[in-house]
């Protein structure tokens, strides 16, 4: 998995581009990006932790891209995930 710091990865996703902000998920202020982790050509991958197994169960299914931002409020953190 390779890393980005700060805004360097919000154009490193499977998707649409991360934000720079998101509302964190426990106090609703405004998260700011940390990093962003990209799998690409891994040897691992996260989808080979779990089987996905339907409602209740669902896992990843590829290669995943995700974000992480945190509350300067709160100091928790907030994940975006996205795969490809």
């Amino acid at each position: 998995m390779k890393v980005f710091l700060g805004t360097s990865g919000l154009d490193k996703t499977w998707q649409e581009s991360f934000t720079e902000t998101v509302k964190c998920y426990k106090c609703k202020c405004n998260a700011r990006i940390m990093f962003v982790g990209f799998e690409y050509k891994e040897k691992e991958y996260v989808c080979n932790l779990y089987k996905s197994k339907g409602k209740r169960g669902y896992w990843v299914h590829d290669a995943v891209a995700v974000a992480n931002y945190l509350c300067p409020k709160c100091f928790e953190v907030t994940a975006v995930l996205n795969q490809a």
